[in-house]
């Protein structure tokens, strides 16, 4: 016969039944008997303590980038919610499954403005899937199970869940609890017919991909049905390693910063299929590059929510599917007649490559070249991080990505990103090269967890961004207010002796020469020692973005206000 089972321990027991082996949190007294239901558990579920609850979020989130199931979270009421609320809001934007778990005040003092009590429903309701508490302890596994289905269900998301703990010390008896699944949407393949009429009318079609859910299988069909039809790819912002970025088919990321023939070529095409993508500001160059409401090209938009089809844009076919299941029934389409678009094809590929050409700048430490001899230094899988910032423009041109879930950056743009999703990325792939890319500025927002990289020997390799700045600020401010700089200047420590407080090895470099070497000894010594080890690269401030300069962008702003006036 069963025995009775407290909230806690029921709610441990519906993890084990989703597969869960992962939890992230910071510790906190509203759900201890959560905590002491997985000390029993602890061969099955490996528990990731953080140092500040927006940390273990971003960690959540990623995980779930990683794995393509829910990540898990468990932050305290009140300050511990609120803290990893941007780990919510990321997971949202990003179309990432996540659960968060918030302990929550005693039922019996809810409505009085309790010690750290907040409406959960009201806090998180506008950016998850749903918001729920659970107040009857014989529905945790329900609640649980439901979570999980609506996590990856549609256009995934986050849930949050609260749990009072009064009900996590009740006991009832448990219930059997099944793996939540989600079922393939398939295409209508009258849509696909229409799909495939565009593409013989075609003369200058793309593709682009982008969003969450894409599994193994549904990359390699996308890629079969690109080559078939002799597709030109561009990947959405931040989702550069959903296609081989060495495949001949790959012509590049729309994004921040987009190459202007990219760019014109989105412009000139004469037909647009997305796929995956939501076709958000990132993406269209702030709603620029596709007319509003109708786009200048056709445009089909595949997206596994039909409510996020003619959200913006009007659209010539939707397709309401999965993107697995849209890729495999693509793949086996018939060619559509890609000679006609040969040339067009050819020139988006030579442009590409071009672009991740760097060209030599008179700077000590040139990040453009850097990052080429880091592009040939690393494996093929290795797994690059970032948060926000000027910093990464260098990342998304001139890296390429040749392997699915080797890009773990917000598209979001949070700051702070980086660092926690780098211990995600050990934790879930501990033989693959991780490496961490951090601004002065982003790195320190979260740069206390190295504790946590530390405490679980995780050797990855951090690269900080140093020009004493928060250098896309600046350049807004040059561009808007140029020379009245504002609140943009860092103090920043030594970031060499501050990773070596937390047991971490570092180094600290400003000239270009010194990269390669110093990136090789980084890798070898993380590999073999399982710790951190952090590169600090000293920029000039008038480098700003590969194609931006201070001084530049002042001189430009200054002379159309003098032309104004």
């Amino acid at each position: 016969m069963s025995k009775l089972k407290t909230g806690g321990q029921l709610l441990v027991d519906a993890l084990l039944a989703q597969d869960v082996d992962t939890a992230f949190c910071v510790p906190g007294e509203s759900y201890l008997d959560v905590l002491n239901a997985l000390y029993d558990q602890q061969q099955s579920v490996r528990v990731i303590s953080c140092r500040h609850e927006g940390a273990a979020a971003f960690m959540a989130e990623a995980y779930g980038k990683l794995t393509g199931r829910p990540g898990i979270c468990f932050v305290t009421r009140g300050p511990g919610a609120t803290n990893a609320s941007i780990g919510v809001h990321t997971a949202f934007q990003d179309s990432t499954p996540m659960v968060l778990f918030v302990g929550q005040v005693g039922r019996d003092m809810m409505e009085r403005e309790a010690f750290q009590e907040i409406d959960y429903r009201r806090m998180f309701g506008q950016f998850t899937k749903w918001v729920a508490q659970i107040d009857d302890v014989s529905r945790v596994g329900e609640y649980v199970s439901r979570a999980f289905s609506v996590a990856m269900s549609g256009r995934p998301g986050p849930v949050v869940l609260a749990l009072p703990e009064d009900m996590l010390t009740e006991s009832t008896f448990p219930r059997e609890i099944g793996r939540a699944e989600v079922p393939q949407s398939l295409p209508d393949p009258d849509a696909l017919e229409r799909m495939q009429q565009l593409l013989r009318e075609a003369k200058k079609p793309l593709m682009v991909l982008g969003g969450s859910g894409w599994d193994q299988e549904g990359l390699r069909n996308i890629a079969r049905f690109a080559v078939q039809q002799n597709l030109p790819v561009a990947a959405s912002f931040r989702r550069q390693d959903l296609f081989d970025n060495r495949h001949p088919n790959y012509v590049g990321e729309i994004g921040i910063g987009v190459n202007p023939a990219l760019a014109k070529m989105v412009g000139e095409s004469d037909l647009v299929i997305s796929v995956g993508s939501r076709l958000g500001e990132m993406v269209t160059s702030g709603y620029t590059l596709l007319d509003i409401p109708r786009p200048r090209q056709k445009l089909v938009h595949v997206m596994p929510a039909p409510e996020e089809l003619g959200r913006v844009y009007q659209t010539d076919v939707k397709i309401a599917a999965t993107l697995n299941a849209f890729a495999r029934s693509a793949a086996q389409l018939a060619p559509a007649g890609g000679d006609a678009w040969r040339e067009w094809h050819k020139d988006a590929r030579d442009n590409y490559l071009a672009y991740i050409e760097p060209v030599a700048r008179s700077t000590e430490f040139d990040a453009g070249l850097a990052f080429k001899q880091m592009r040939d230094m690393l494996s093929q899988d290795a797994i690059i991080t970032n948060g926000a910032g000027n910093y990464t423009a260098w990342a998304h041109r001139y890296h390429q990505f040749s392997q699915p879930r080797s890009q773990l950056a917000p598209t979001s743009g949070a700051m702070g990103y980086g660092v926690p999703a780098a211990i995600a990325a050990k934790l879930v792939f501990p033989q693959r090269q991780v490496i961490c890319l951090g601004g002065d500025g982003c790195f320190l927002m979260t740069s206390q967890e190295l504790a946590t990289a530390v405490r679980h020997r995780l050797g990855i390799v951090f690269l900080v961004f140093n020009n004493g700045m928060y250098a896309t600020i600046r350049m807004h401010q040059e561009k808007n207010y140029p020379g009245r700089v504002m609140a943009t200047d860092l103090n920043n420590p030594d970031f060499v002796a501050y990773a070596k407080a937390f047991g971490a090895d570092a180094v600290a470099i400003n000239r270009t020469e010194d990269f390669a070497p110093a990136l090789e000894k980084a890798l070898a010594t993380a590999g073999s020692t399982s710790l951190p080890y952090l590169i600090e690269l000293v920029l000039d401030q008038e480098m700003l973005t590969p194609r931006a300069t201070l001084s530049g962008l002042r001189k430009t702003a200054l002379a159309e206000r003098a032309e104004k006036a």
